[in-house]
């Protein structure tokens, strides 16, 4: 046979069954004195048993390594590996549908997507045209992206039914060119703390490091001046109100 007529035969290109040669799966063949590759059966079986591993989903290395066990011990094994990889595929394809379910089941935030939980947080927000309102939302989805702390979401839902969140957004925009001295920004920051549930303290790091370290410090520097030392104070008030919390559980 030759390469065009064992490439019809197993249901492969001529171009596969050069690149299996050249990835030491098949063997070269014996050539005419024409230069023509001459495949016998023995190498159609071979060829086949190839495609038949590669739709497997093996990897042409992992083809490889199984050809070279005749005994077919490796084989069993490279196929339990393989079973189990697709089994978690399955296992995260059918968490990423209950996801998009979810999802659907209202109306997309303009934000989306993102997690379900976060979703009904956002769509819940009352409507306002506050610039602070809107870097909250901006920040709850990046750090969604990021792994966010679906139980705090929940546990922030019953802020968006309170009336006070709108005239706390309005204090902040106040605030956008003022200085780090004003002196709305302590009274500010002890209504924002007040607003604070139990849950969101205990989502908080069990850690003696500041909460705004890293990350928290490249965010503030989004925010005017004295809006972040708004934020920094409600940060320092929540971490003492937290260990105040622990040191009475213990």
């Amino acid at each position: 046979m030759r390469i065009g007529e064992i490439a019809a035969l197993v249901g492969v290109t001529s171009r596969a069954v050069r690149h299996y040669h050249h990835m030491g799966l098949l063997p070269e063949p014996e050539r005419l004195s024409n230069g023509y590759r001459v495949y016998s059966v023995r190498d159609a079986v071979l060829l086949a048993r190839i495609r038949r591993l590669s739709e497997l989903g093996l990897s042409l290395d992992e083809v490889r390594d199984v050809l070279a066990d005749d005994a077919g011990r490796e084989l069993a094994e490279v196929l339990g590996e393989l079973d189990a990889d697709l089994a978690r595929q399955e296992k995260e394809i059918r968490t990423r549908r209950r996801r998009l379910a979810e999802l659907m089941e209202g109306t997309l935030p303009p934000e989306g997507p993102v997690s379900p939980t976060l979703a009904r947080l956002l769509r819940a927000m009352p409507e306002t045209d506050s610039a602070m309102a809107a870097k909250d939302r901006e920040l709850l989805t990046l750090l969604d992206t990021a792994g966010g702390d679906e139980t705090v979401y929940a546990a922030m839902r019953p802020l968006m039914d309170d009336p006070d969140v709108l005239a706390l957004y309005d204090r902040l925009d106040a605030l956008a060119g003022a200085a780090t001295d004003d002196p709305r920004i302590g009274p500010l920051a002890a209504a924002l703390t007040a607003l604070v549930p139990e849950a969101v303290l205990d989502s908080m790091p069990d850690t003696e490091r500041p909460l705004l370290e890293g990350v928290g410090e490249a965010i503030l520097a989004d925010f005017a001046p004295a809006q972040a030392e708004v934020v920094r104070q409600v940060a320092d008030a929540l971490a003492q109100r937290r260990r105040r919390r622990k040191g009475g559980d213990e």
